[in-house]
């Protein structure tokens, strides 16, 4: 069978973009990875605690797993949420803290404090565990942090300057968790388990690294603000100048006896998308699991790469890509909010590479968040299809318009192509694949 044959008709190109998102989320389960991953025993207390979208999934495994003693205490994003028999799990907001998400860090850190030198304390960690993890720093309180947050999200910075000033009005972010752990003489061994959401997965980014060196300095928060021209509240700014009891860093004798292990990560996920397509015929190209910018900017350079494939100018080495291809990568974008629309980041880049593309016949796409939510809307993200500035017009809706309100989500939602999976219970970030027909 012609490998065009399986992807050409519109229902076959939806089931198969949806095929290679299936793949790497799979890619990412929770059981699987944490299973080759798992310490040693120890003579005392193992004590679980955890934060992120994928941490409640990460802690039903971890019990299923492990064959002695266990307690603990994990926080998720609310509706992420599994049950467990022996580790307490408790939902809170995301992205911007609440009050459950303070008292939890309160308790986790209670926790990592009371452990000695035969305990261990297993951090579980995925994306989102940043804004869950809100315990404010000395003199700070809920309300800064949610006000900081808020202002953050809709400038466009980046993941890595967000948690870089998140960390810096922490109690419990930047290495503190392990510092708390290691109060004990001997120190109690601190394991933590990942699953990286972020561009390059640097253990410091990931949920602002609770438990691992924190390189960057309050000098480096008070960039980020002044960058982004954010210079409320006014508890922050004092808290920024002050610049007292900076973040534990490379070297520091707390992390002698922290262990950190990756167990997933955004480049497993395109690996494993990438042999999906090639089992269907089509060719995997995988670009990048670290694209950054904004989602527009993104959108653009992506439509250009699939354009040139179409028209047989794309080389990898010598040789020119045979066509069925797919282009792939991860990520994470932002979004400068301008307007009053509703959607994420990738819903939006759909809506830039669909504007670029203008109707290019041969090319589909789809994108989405591994967590199973793009934005605050209930979608992962979306599928586009050749005709689909086309079918849009016909409902009323302009492209232009949807861009200029950022409402990605109200122009996906009138074709019916926004992809709708739920919480996945991982996180391993952005998911595009860009399907290239001759």
């Amino acid at each position: 069978m012609d490998p065009r044959d399986r992807v050409a008709p519109e229902d076959s190109t939806r089931k198969f973009l949806r095929a290679l998102f299936n793949a790497a989320l799979a890619a990412a389960d929770p059981y699987k990875a944490i299973a080759p991953a798992l310490p040693a025993t120890v003579p005392g207390r193992t004590v679980v605690v955890g934060a992120g979208k994928a941490s409640a999934a990460m802690a039903r495994a971890f019990e299923q797993l492990w064959p002695g003693k266990l307690e603990g205490l994990v926080v998720t994003r609310r509706g992420h949420a599994v049950p467990c028999e022996r580790i307490e799990i408790v939902e809170a907001s995301h992205p911007v803290p609440d009050a459950a998400g303070q008292e939890s860090a309160r308790r986790i850190l209670d926790l990592a404090r009371g452990l000695g030198p035969d305990d261990q304390l297993v951090f579980l960690v995925s994306g989102g565990g940043s804004a869950l993890l809100a315990l404010p720093a000395p003199g700070l309180t809920l309300e800064d942090k949610q006000a900081v947050t808020r202002a953050l999200l809709r400038s466009g910075a980046t993941i890595g300057e967000i948690n870089t000033v998140r960390k810096h009005l922490s109690a419990i972010k930047g290495g503190r968790l392990a510092a708390a752990a290691a109060l004990g003489k001997p120190r109690a061994r601190v394991v933590t388990l990942a699953i990286s959401d972020v561009p390059g997965d640097d253990p410091a980014v990931i949920a602002s690294g609770p438990t691992v060196p924190d390189p960057s300095t309050f000098a480096d928060a008070r960039a980020v603000l002044a960058k982004y021209r954010i210079d409320e509240p006014e508890a922050v700014i004092a808290h920024l100048q002050a610049a007292e009891d900076e973040t534990p860093k490379p070297g520091d004798p707390v992390f002698a006896d922290a262990r950190y292990t990756l167990i997933a990560s955004p480049q497993q996920a395109l690996a494993a998308a990438a042999d999906a397509a090639q089992a269907a015929g089509v060719t995997p190209i995988v670009l990048s699991d670290r694209i950054e910018g904004e989602a527009r900017d993104i959108g653009l350079m992506h439509a250009a790469i699939a354009v040139q494939l179409r028209e047989g100018r794309l080389r990898v080495g010598a040789r020119s890509v045979k066509l069925p291809a797919v282009l792939l990568s991860g990520g994470e974008t932002t979004v400068t909010v301008r307007g009053p629309g509703r959607g994420g980041r990738n819903s939006e880049f759909l809506l830039s590479l669909a504007a670029a593309l203008n109707g290019a016949p041969g090319i589909a796409a789809i994108a989405c968040d591994t967590d199973g939510i793009d934005g605050t809307e209930d979608n992962a993200g979306a599928i586009l299809l050749p005709d689909s500035i086309a079918r849009a017009a016909t409902r009323g809706v302009a492209i232009k318009t949807a861009m200029a309100e950022n409402d990605a989500w109200g122009f996906f939602d009138a074709l019916g192509d926004l992809v709708v999976t739920g919480p996945t219970l991982t996180n391993v970030n952005d998911f595009r694949a860009i399907l290239v027909l001759p």
